[in-house]
């Protein structure tokens, strides 16, 4: 789901262009010149962090912190909400003004397998590897992977729970082979450990969050980790020890965000690029806007670029802003999820986002099919046009562009689905609330459409839905505005408690509805609780699961919508590694089901919801 910003203060913390590379590129970001860390204190920070009587932390206490521990908050931690508008140099810059060198403590030995345990030593069958099982991102999990019947998940029972040290978001897609889980983390740290037990093999520290879920590839008779960070760099980890094979950076845009997992195909990896920009837009004396989505395709062994391919044209400046910055577009388009690969029409798919600036392009809010092996763009079919949009928009900046929105883009995967009428279609959910089938053989027309929300900023279908080749099943988002602000460092904002949410069932072959559930409100109402469903859909024959920002994580029978179990996330754990860890809202990438066992993430509060920092695994009740 592409971000915005909470318009809030926080005290407490179509033309198209195609480039085809034959040598290595390591896309060093930008130079610039260098950014004091005293003046962006001064400018950004002083007003909190040396009044007396705030609620912040005082400079001489943030002066105690390791400079890693303040860059995380400002990443992805409690500061987020105020550190959105600034750029990574300037984050980078106050933290080392402000923190010390010093480590932050590793985990405890404690927390470590077996001596003599290695990662990808495990003779399961069952696994789950990136975004979704295969890479049709239909998020189906077969009844020989899943190992788990209708009737045992009925019953369900937590098993362990692995805490993140100092996050308060559990947002990352974890990835399981040969008994290993891999995940990453909004601290930027990357871990393999036991998919029975929750036992640590070894970490690894990225340079930013890592949201993506990480894509495990066979090299010779091993494997290695690929997975992005949200600063823009790409990492490939031999699997069995953590050690970095190489490192790369497919953009050299500041504001770049790489949301989106990687998928791989006959040793190349596909690295699909978004951007920061839509936030960085709420400083009216930023440039809006000059990034454009892409994807890059890289060799497995050595990140080595195969080709790129931008989905609009260069920016150029186009007049200024009422605060007298430069403008500039077409801008935007990023590709926020995982490409889908289609092997028989020898294309990639994926959905792109809105425009940030006018005049808007012709590949925005569209489904587009690239050649795999060129990037060419095969062709593209946009969905809604000229919709334009920033995070200025909430609150009317001057980076808000004059004909804006609605900003109904797509954030999530297109799943290619093959059905029982032996008609393959691609099925793409939108921020509108409405899911739309295309023919891809027939470049993208549209064969059917069917609302299923009523959309918005935050409505809609948001991180994805799921497919068993019968049926579509489709969560809702349609999160309100909050009635009140958030209190605490973030999140737990107050909802309506009874509006959002919702999952429906489509039909594959016309997008006739089958059955639809809604929302479940809340009860009691309580701070960072809503109804709303915007994470992604995951399914197993006969059996939906779907996560809500109430914290819940329910399933449902793919018959008829029937509840089967339900679990509350939202409370306190005893954890494996011994981390205080709690529960939160249910957002982000959905559950993954393999050998008999569902491991979800719980803790969402960038848009309002409950603050959390856990891995949950349950299996059936013995």
């Amino acid at each position: 789901m592409k971000p915005f910003r909470l318009a809030i203060c926080i005290l407490t913390y179509t033309g198209l262009s195609i480039f085809l590379l034959s040598e290595i590129s390591l896309f060093a970001a930008p130079q610039t010149s260098p950014v004091s860390g005293a003046d962006v204190y001064q400018n950004r920070c002083s007003s909190c962090h040396d009044q007396a009587g705030s609620n912040a932390p005082t400079r001489d206490s943030l002066q105690k912190l390791p400079a890693k521990h303040i860059l995380r908050a400002l990443d992805f931690g409690v500061m987020m909400g105020l550190a959105g508008p600034m750029k990574r140099p300037e984050r980078e810059a106050v933290a080392t003004f402000l923190g010390t060198g010093a480590a932050e403590a590793g985990p405890p030995a404690s927390t470590f397998c077996s001596a003599g345990s290695q990662a990808m030593s495990g003779t399961t069958k069952g696994s789950w590897n990136g975004w979704s099982p295969s890479t049709a991102n239909t998020r189906y999990q077969t009844a020989e992977q899943a190992g788990l019947t209708t009737d045992q998940v009925r019953h369900l029972k937590l098993k362990w729970a692995y805490g993140f040290s100092g996050d308060i978001t559990s947002f990352a897609a974890p990835t399981i082979l040969d008994g290993t889980l891999f995940m990453g983390s909004a601290g930027g740290t990357v871990q393999a450990v036991s998919a029975k037990t929750g036992c640590l093999y070894w970490v690894f520290e990225a340079n930013g969050p890592v949201r993506s879920a990480i894509r495990a590839v066979r090299i010779g008779t091993s494997y290695s980790v690929i997975f992005t960070d949200l600063n823009g760099g790409v990492y490939s980890l031999d699997a069995k020890t953590g050690r970095m094979l190489w490192k790369r950076r497919v953009e050299d845009h500041e504001a770049t965000r790489l949301t989106g997992s990687a998928v791989e195909l006959n040793g190349v990896v596909y690295i699909p690029a978004a951007s920061w920009e839509e936030t960085r837009s709420t400083d009216p004396q930023y440039e809006c806007c000059t990034f454009r989505g892409s994807l890059t395709a890289l060799r497995v062994r050595d990140g080595s670029v195969v080709w790129k391919s931008y989905m609009i044209d260069p920016p150029k400046k186009t007049g200024v802003n009422r605060s007298g910055t430069p403008e500039w577009a077409p801008s935007g388009a990023g590709i926020w999820s995982a490409p889908t690969v289609d092997t028989k029409r020898g294309v990639l798919y994926v959905t792109t986002g809105d425009n940030y600036s006018l005049p808007a392009s012709s590949s925005s809010d569209a489904v587009a099919a690239l050649d795999i092996k060129t990037g060419r763009i095969v062709w593209m079919r946009q969905i809604l046009p000229g919709d334009a949009w920033t995070g200025a928009c909430l609150s009317g900046g001057p980076n808000c562009p004059a004909d804006n929105g609605p900003d109904y883009d797509f954030g999530s995967s297109a799943l290619l689905i093959h059905s029982a009428n032996g008609r393959d279609i691609l099925a793409a959910g939108q921020k509108s609330g409405i899911v739309y089938a295309l023919d891809p053989d027939q470049k993208g027309k549209i064969l059917w459409h069917t609302r299923v929300g009523k959309g918005g900023v935050n409505g809609g279908i948001e991180w994805g839905m799921a497919s068993d080749g019968q049926q579509i099943y489709a969560a809702v988002s349609d999160l309100p505005p909050p009635t009140a602000a958030p209190s605490g460092p973030l999140g737990n904002a107050m909802f309506d408690p009874s509006v959002g949410g919702g999952l429906a069932a489509l039909r594959v072959e016309d997008g006739k509805q089958v059955w639809s559930v809604p929302g479940h409100p809340c009860n009691p109402p309580r701070r960072g609780c809503s109804p709303a469903q915007p994470g992604a859909v995951t399914v197993i024959p006969g059996v939906v699961f779907s996560g809500s920002i109430d914290g819940h994580m329910r399933a449902f029978s793919s018959e008829d919508g029937e509840v089967l179990w339900d679990f509350d996330t939202a409370k306190e754990y005893a954890t494996v590694n011994g981390i205080q860890a709690k529960g939160g809202s249910v957002d982000g990438a959905g559950p993954l089901v393999v050998n008999g066992m569902v491991y979800i993430n719980s803790g969402y509060p960038r848009f309002g919801g409950m603050p959390g920092n856990v891995l949950l695994a349950f299996a059936p009740e013995e």
